[in-house]
């Protein structure tokens, strides 16, 4: 390899290009050639001027950022809140805790979710007390709850109340807030608003008992092309994560 260098120089290498740092003036209008691997084989011979090769990798490179996004799999988790207290009746629906036994299961299902690689890149959730309470105990035990980006959505609370409405409430929020590069989404809420989400999505017949999670998939290039694909009925069910599930 040919090297004109003078004191002072320094050498770097980006995307298969050599660059060269306090070239002296004499130096810079040289034109160098060298040989060396490059992942643009096709495009670089050894022959080729630095500059032109340089300006090939830049051009390709270019092409591969712009291309459109790729079908990628989408997984969408639907887990209701943990059990809660009912001993305080001066307390609204809304401000209910956690029980003990709730806050165990709550480990549990954060537990078995990092096991089965199920870890939401998003978290939705409603801003219950006892959906709050879920979500923080499941961030005290797997590290990848914590780094999801998180929202509470005080409409979750009410919209599961309401007939036949969660599911298409649920697809709107996750359409605005997920990004393409997120790949698995987790909405927490309550019933009977989330058992007849998991239902509507995957046709099957769900039930979601406190702390169990249904488990969804389907295909697209973004969130929006996987709704409109699957549709009502056609995401894919893993199956429903409980507590006591043995994996």
């Amino acid at each position: 390899m040919h090297r004109e260098r003078e004191r002072g120089e320094s050498m770097s290498m980006r995307g298969g290009s050599v660059i060269y740092h306090g070239l002296s003036p004499s130096l810079l209008s040289k034109t160098f050639f060298f040989s060396f691997p490059c992942r643009h084989s096709s495009i670089c011979p050894k022959s080729t001027p630095l500059s032109v090769r340089s300006l090939a990798i830049e051009a390709v490179e270019a092409a591969e950022e712009a291309a459109p996004p790729k079908s990628a799999s989408r997984r969408l988790i639907l887990l209701r809140h943990a059990e809660s207290l009912w001993e305080n009746r001066s307390l609204r629906d809304h401000d209910r805790p956690l029980s003990k036994a709730g806050r165990t299961d709550a480990t549990n299902v954060s537990l078995k979710l990092q096991q089965m690689g199920w870890m939401p890149d998003l978290i939705l959730s409603s801003d219950a007390t006892r959906t709050r309470e879920t979500l923080e105990i499941m961030q005290e035990h797997v590290l990848g709850f914590l780094e999801a980006e998180v929202h509470f959505i005080a409409s979750f609370y009410s919209i599961a109340a309401m007939d036949g409405q969660t599911a298409e409430h649920l697809q709107q929020a996750i359409c605005q807030y997920a990004t393409n590069e997120m790949l698995t989404v987790m909405c927490m809420g309550h019933n009977r608003g989330w058992e007849e989400a998991a239902s509507m999505f995957s046709g099957a017949s769900v039930e979601l008992k406190t702390c169990n999670a249904a488990l969804l998939e389907a295909a697209g290039k973004s969130w929006d092309e996987a709704f409109a694909l699957a549709g009502f009925g056609g995401w894919k069910l893993h199956g429903i994560v409980k507590p006591s599930t043995v994996l």
